[in-house]
């Protein structure tokens, strides 16, 4: 399958891996700055592969490469929706690079335009892929939980000032969002298809406790009232101290407690179910080894994409998860700046709409 990467950025070494790792054929790359093209390459061995094209513009590679059947994007945030919207012009299925949007007018595109012109879109919540997060999964869709009484995830990790100075879109209202939109989506993604998708309230905090030359949020906490009766707590930040600490998510229910934990969800350290099975031997302290936070996820869900397109199926992530991930966080913030619970669905709202809201506290 011919692939192509658009951004060559901090994550960006994650999609050649799986490109690789899934032998897709990698027709071109592209950055506006030449230099992240040859690095990424390099990394994975590929600087003197002359039959992988560089480009500094996305369109001109789309448009001299209409072979192509599938690219990643791994910009900074904000331009995800005009690449992808772009792509699926031009009837080629994206991977997007999570959020999958600044706002729900944008994802709503997305996928009205993937319907139309029938390309397949995944939003890469690579986590779900997690081998502990697999089991849960599997767990809560054969009932092991009983009646699911509430659930929370927690992102405490660090963020200092190198990081944002690396790229100037980092922390800003049009380009990234704070730590809930970058760094704890996955989280709250998981949290979200955990307890059910449909939500009928969130209520919601945010601060900027240390980075006060951000415009976003360096810690968000939120309470979110699901329709099933269930309830979830949210606590996102990037202010542990001295550097990432975990990302954890608990399930409590009327017949079993999991807790999964590591840096990216990808350990077991509680599970407890009243039917216990051979199974559950071998979940009790299963960690899955990763080199970083974002986890061995993004091979599968390359994989899964790449069935997708063949067997004309809907992706196991699909667009409509990055859109209820969107947004969750999205809610949080309106709630935070509304200072009241706010009722979902959202009809409009954009990262941007909280502009100057540190400014004004």
């Amino acid at each position: 399958m011919k692939y192509a990467l658009i951004g060559c950025g901090r994550i960006s070494t994650n999609h050649i891996k799986a490109a690789v790792a899934n032998r897709l054929e990698i027709v071109a790359v592209c950055d506006v700055v030449p230099a992240r093209m040859e690095e990424v390459l390099a990394k994975h061995g590929l600087e003197q592969d002359r039959t992988i094209a560089r480009y500094t513009d996305y369109q001109k590679m789309i448009e001299e490469h209409p072979e192509l059947q599938l690219v990643s994007i791994a910009t900074e945030s904000g331009k995800h929706a005009e690449i992808a919207l772009y792509c699926i012009e031009h009837k080629i299925n994206v991977i997007i690079e999570k959020p999958m949007a600044m706002s729900l007018a944008d994802a709503d595109k997305i996928i009205a335009l993937s319907d139309r012109y029938g390309v397949k879109v995944s939003a890469c919540h690579q986590n779900r892929f997690n081998i502990a997060v697999q089991q849960t999964r599997r767990a809560l869709e054969n009932g092991r939980f009983g009646k699911l009484s509430h659930g929370s995830v927690h992102v405490r990790w660090n963020r200092n000032r190198d990081y944002y100075e690396q790229a100037k879109w980092r922390g800003t209202w049009a380009q990234d969002g704070g730590a809930l939109m970058n760094q704890c989506i996955h989280g709250i993604d998981l949290l979200r298809w955990m307890m059910g998708d449909e939500i009928e309230e969130v209520y919601g905090v945010t601060k900027q406790q240390f980075h006060h030359y951000l415009e976003c949020e360096d810690i968000g906490m939120a309470v979110v009232k699901f329709k099933n009766g269930a309830v979830g707590t949210i606590e996102g930040t990037t202010n542990v101290y001295p550097k990432n600490l975990e990302e954890t998510l608990y399930l409590f229910g009327e017949r079993g407690t999991v807790k999964l934990g590591g840096k990216s969800t990808n350990a077991i350290d509680v599970w407890d179910f009243s039917d216990e099975t051979e199974q559950d031997a071998e979940n009790k302290g299963l960690f899955e080894q990763t080199s970083n936070v974002y986890g061995n996820g993004h091979t599968s869900l390359f994989a899964d994409m790449v069935s997708a397109i063949l067997q004309n199926r809907n992706p196991y992530v699909d667009a409509v998860a990055g859109r209820n991930a969107l947004e969750l966080v999205l809610s949080v913030y309106r709630s935070a700046y509304e200072a009241k619970p706010v009722k979902l669905p959202l009809k409009e709202c954009a990262c941007t709409d909280f502009k100057g809201k540190f400014d004004l506290s």
